[in-house]
């Protein structure tokens, strides 16, 4: 059974870090997405293979993906966060290797997600 669980969102000041994690069974996790209200469910970082992530502009040099193998936990460590970050965090797994990595559409599978808000 495919089981994707975020946790480490929250409330935190501009400037401020978070930690989330990706707990997954039945599937590798792969990347993390976000949505805020109103808004499209967008890319933010995608671990492509142990040596290749890629992140999206608004994030990079802020943000990094990164996963313990041994235990099928992929992370987002999320630093420097601005007001803008805020959104409901998602993590996805079982992409279809058709169409971009950042094109949620492509993947199967989705946690519950994890709100994070940053105050200004």
């Amino acid at each position: 059974q495919v089981q994707l669980v975020e946790s480490g969102g929250g409330s935190v000041q501009a400037g401020g870090s978070l930690r989330l994690s990706c707990a997954a069974s039945g599937v590798s996790p792969m990347g993390w997405f976000r949505q805020a209200p109103g808004k499209a469910r967008e890319g933010v970082a995608i671990r492509i293979s142990r040596a290749k992530t890629v992140l999206s502009a608004s994030v990079k040099g802020r943000f990094t993906v990164s996963k313990d193998d041994a235990n099928n936990i992929l992370y987002l460590q999320m630093n420097s966060l601005k007001p803008e970050d805020s959104a409901m965090y998602y993590c996805a797994a079982d992409w279809s290797q058709s169409g971009s990595v950042f094109d949620p559409s492509a993947f199967r599978s989705w946690g519950q997600g994890t709100q994070v808000t940053v105050s200004p």
